[in-house]
């Protein structure tokens, strides 16, 4: 099964997409936000293109666990885009994830400055990463 990692932003939308084992995750792009309708156009053509059968979401949650505007902003960006691509959603939670991201990319040489971009899709990497991981252990 394929999998869809998406790090929503309102600046930029990190992508990132499984193996077609749904094992491994892999960045794939950043798209720069327009607008939303834009945004889940250029997306549910990925996922169509890519032959996705499931779309992960990170949900934007604070420390404690709490849901503000922008989580709520997220989730309606969700359920649109799950409308449009008739996919199911997974939510995770994407606390830090652009931090570690962005750690990561420096360990490797790349200069966070000047390829903001790419911290998106290794966040969405690591987010995908994180609920494959999470349907493996949990088994068939």
């Amino acid at each position: 099964m394929r999998f869809l990692g998406i790090d929503f932003g309102e600046k930029r939308i990190g992508l990132a997409i499984s193996d077609p084992a749904g094992r491994l995750a892999v960045p794939l792009t950043t798209l720069e936000r327009r607008n939303d309708r834009s945004a889940l156009r250029q997306i549910a053509e990925i996922a169509r293109e890519e032959g996705v059968e499931r779309l992960v979401l990170g949900e934007p949650v604070d420390l404690f666990g709490n849901r503000g505007p922008t989580a709520e902003r997220a989730r309606r960006f969700g359920a649109r885009l799950a409308a449009m691509t008739g996919l199911p959603v997974e939510w995770v939670d994407e606390a830090l994830t652009s931090i570690e991201a962005a750690g990561r990319l420096r360990q490797a040489g790349v200069d966070t400055r000047r390829e903001p971009g790419r911290i998106d899709a290794m966040a969405a990497q690591i987010l995908l990463q994180d609920a494959l991981d999470r349907i493996v252990r949990a088994g068939p």
